[in-house]
């Protein structure tokens, strides 16, 4: 049964980003070695993010909101904005068009950030011999995650690709994708104000305040 847990988990964790690729065009314009790359981009982020958190951000002893520190948190999100740039102006792609392109990137983008954050936890945790929901909850969280990677780079498509949208819409772009850099800040935040009910009571709302961000989101970017 742990065996079977831990498969379950594996696959509402990851298994949404293999049916988006088959299920969309980027299977059939071929666009996986994009989303390597977007992987491969994700992954030197992180890496910089890391040393920034580790540098700036002091490590507090109590679970209590501190706002200064979400801020600095929120700021070294940005460097994800950054990140998004280089992966979809910088790299090579093939010849791709635009709505596939973010596509792509966003897809490898949320598939690295997943394997990052969530596979140790699994492998170690969801084998073990007592039932817990909180690695079910992980992998709603991956889905929720994959909304907002895919959302930021169609924003990211939006400001950096797309030359000829109107300039009533540039505030709005940009404010959207503050919103998406700011959301792990932004949840934290949800998450303290509701920190009297147990894990698994406060985790849904926030899970559906991400994914419904993102949508909401992505769907203005069609506009």
């Amino acid at each position: 049964m742990t065996v079977f847990h831990f498969f379950n988990c594996a696959i509402l964790t990851f298994g949404p980003h293999a049916v988006y690729y088959s299920a969309t065009p980027l299977s059939e314009y071929d666009t996986l070695g994009t989303s390597v790359k977007a992987a491969l981009v994700y992954l030197g982020t992180a890496l910089v993010k890391l040393v920034c958190l580790a540098t700036f951000l002091k490590v507090s002893e109590t679970d209590n909101f501190d706002p200064y520190q979400e801020l600095l948190k929120a700021l070294i999100g940005f460097i994800d904005v950054a990140g998004l740039y280089f992966a979809l102006t910088q790299l090579t792609h093939r010849n791709i068009s635009q709505n596939h392109k973010f596509q792509a990137v966003g897809l490898g983008w949320a598939f690295a950030d997943s394997v990052l954050h969530r596979l140790a936890p699994l492998w170690v945790g969801a084998r073990g011999l007592e039932f817990t929901w909180d690695y079910l909850l992980q992998g709603l969280e991956a889905n929720a995650n994959l909304v907002l990677s895919i959302s930021l780079a169609a924003l990211g498509s939006l400001m950096w690709l797309r030359k000829n949208k109107p300039k009533t819409l540039i505030p709005i772009i940009y404010a959207c994708a503050g919103i998406v850099a700011t959301m792990p800040s932004i949840t934290s935040c949800v998450k303290n104000s509701t920190c009297q009910y147990p894990y698994y009571s406060d985790i849904w709302p926030l899970q559906l305040f991400e994914a419904g961000i993102g949508m909401a989101i992505s769907k203005g970017g069609r506009l």
